[in-house]
């Protein structure tokens, strides 16, 4: 946990700068953690839409849009978020927002009201270790025999396609390469894909579907 200074304000927010306290948010924590977000000019009516669109959605759904919905909503195209909010979705405009995907589970007291490998253990004798939310502990633990009965958990539509394996398998590499998980522009650029497809291939949304199923999570 680190504290936050902006003027004469103070905030609690974690090591990756996401405010523990979604209630604490006013425009001060926006205009503050700009800049670590990427941001280097003044936020404009355009930040501020795609913001409260952000906190209005969660107060009345008790989550945090996904990104297609978002889009959708607001007519933005991706190219549009990424002008807007550089660092991505999750890590600019939801932090801003003063929210993350974890505030559903985190702060429910005040929401409104396959494939087979060859020479490996049985599934049914194997241990993946996964946090509160379904996220896998240690990425090492990950096989595609984990992503196959997550994504059936998920109750996922249908088998995971060869699209769908070419998306996670991205965000493996970038991982094992790079130690993060790239962001959803990057993913969608990468893999020539748009806002539109990645939805229908991933319906729970890019962190909360593709990611999760990739053994991975922000942290």
């Amino acid at each position: 946990m680190q504290s936050f200074h902006f003027g004469d304000s103070f905030y609690q927010a974690d090591s990756e700068g996401f405010l523990l306290d979604p209630a604490q948010w006013d425009q001060k924590f926006a205009e503050g953690m700009a800049g670590q977000a990427g941001i280097t000019e003044d936020l404009s009516s355009d930040h501020w839409r795609v913001i409260y669109f952000i906190r209005n959605r969660f107060f009345e759904t008790g989550k945090c849009p996904m990104v297609h919905e978002l889009c959708r909503s607001l007519s933005l195209r991706l190219a549009d978020l990424k002008r807007l909010f550089p660092s991505g979705y999750l890590r600019g405009a939801c932090k801003l927002a003063g929210l993350t995907y974890r505030e559903e589970e985190v702060h429910s007291s005040w929401l409104p009201k396959a494939h087979a490998a060859v020479g490996t253990k049985p599934m049914t004798e194997r241990i993946y270790r996964t946090d509160i939310r379904g996220f896998m502990i240690d990425p090492s633990e990950w096989d595609r025999e984990y992503a196959t009965w997550k994504s059936r958990e998920m109750k996922m539509p249908g088998d995971l396609t060869p699209r769908h394996w070419d998306i996670i398998e991205f965000l493996r590499t970038c991982f094992e390469k790079y130690g993060k998980v790239p962001t959803v522009y990057e993913t969608c650029e990468a893999n020539a894909i748009d806002i539109d497809e990645l939805e229908a291939l991933f319906p729970d949304g890019y962190h909360l579907g593709a990611v999760k199923i990739a053994g991975l999570r922000v942290r």
